[in-house]
């Protein structure tokens, strides 16, 4: 049943705010004991635009969010949980791109975004978001859905920390659906894709968008799974490898990784497009990039070396659960 003829006595974003803040607070609490240092805290909030074309009544944008960043830390060199709950008139291009019907619409979203970008080169770095969205029109029925997902991108691979991250997030949907995993991860490998590169950005997990199926229980209980299951998923893997030694050939090679990760952000990523379209805070939106990048003119990495593992053994699409 689409989501837009679902009784929406049933649709409640309060209780989608609620664990979204609850959600934050209990991640920032577990990686700053991780850490050892405390994230920043820096609540905000977004002013309200004139009306759209100088039109009278028309809906503004507004509201807010907390952002928690931790720079320089013992662990982590850069890492972000953001919680985001914002509004507009004019529902962006990278939010109806695959909705063309609903352009035009006011819309509603929130939800939690991270990025964790630890120092040591052993440790992978890791993103997840759960989002809700809400698209409205004067005398229709709301159509909402929920999105998200996590991923790793490794710079040194593991066998174990691969399988480990992959059954946690299977783990995570199976009570809802034994197709889910397997459609959620394939859309995560193809999600995050570098298509000028023909290159994986890391080695998946799972990633989902316009879910509604089964109505607002069901899709927002799945949610919650995934985003509950992040901290089962990456600590055991962040406290394995924290205190493996490493020296500047290994920060070399993560620095020139990273530079990956940036394009996929600043050219595909549909959660930094949608905030930097719909007017978003800059600074909450681009604390995914890392701290120290390097670019290479068509380089490559010895055979047989650590470095040319991760592109021969970890970042062609494989089951890790075989």
């Amino acid at each position: 049943m689409p989501a837009d003829a679902l009784d929406t006595a049933t649709f409640n974003t309060s209780a989608v705010k609620t664990w979204l803040l609850d959600l934050q607070a209990r991640i920032v609490a577990a990686l700053e004991a991780a850490d050892g240092l405390p994230f920043r805290t820096d609540a905000w909030e977004r002013p309200a635009s004139p009306p759209e074309d100088g039109k009278a009544g028309a809906t503004l944008h507004g509201g807010g969010g907390i952002s928690r960043l931790i720079e320089e830390g013992r662990v982590l060199e850069r890492g972000g949980v953001n919680f985001s709950h914002v509004l507009g008139s004019r529902l962006p291009p990278a939010a109806s791109a695959h909705r063309p019907e609903l352009a035009g619409r006011q819309w509603e979203a929130m939800g939690v975004s991270l990025v964790l970008h630890p120092r040591n080169p052993y440790v992978p770095t890791v993103h997840m978001n759960v989002r809700c969205f809400v698209a409205l029109k004067d005398g229709e029925a709301p159509v909402w859905w929920f999105g998200g997902g996590m991923d790793l991108t490794p710079y040194y691979g593991f066998e174990d920390d691969a399988r480990h991250f992959h059954a946690t997030c299977k783990t995570a949907l199976d009570p809802f659906g034994s197709g889910l995993h397997p459609r959620f991860k394939e859309w995560c490998d193809r999600y995050f894709f570098l298509r000028h590169r023909n290159e994986p950005r890391g080695i998946g997990g799972v990633f989902f968008d316009d879910f509604a199926e089964g109505g607002f229980d069901h899709a927002f209980g799945m949610t919650k799974s995934v985003g509950d299951a992040f901290l089962a998923a990456y600590l055991p893997i962040l406290q394995r490898r924290k205190d493996l030694p490493y020296g500047e050939r290994e920060r070399d090679f993560q620095a020139y990784r990273r530079g990956r990760y940036v394009e996929f952000n600043l050219v595909f990523d549909r959660g930094t497009l949608f905030g930097l379209q719909s007017g978003g805070r800059t600074e909450s939106i681009l604390m995914s990039l890392p701290p120290i990048v390097k670019w290479r003119y068509d380089w490559h990495p010895e055979p047989g070396t650590p470095e040319a593992a991760l592109y021969t053994d970890f970042l062609p699409v494989r089951d890790w659960h075989a």
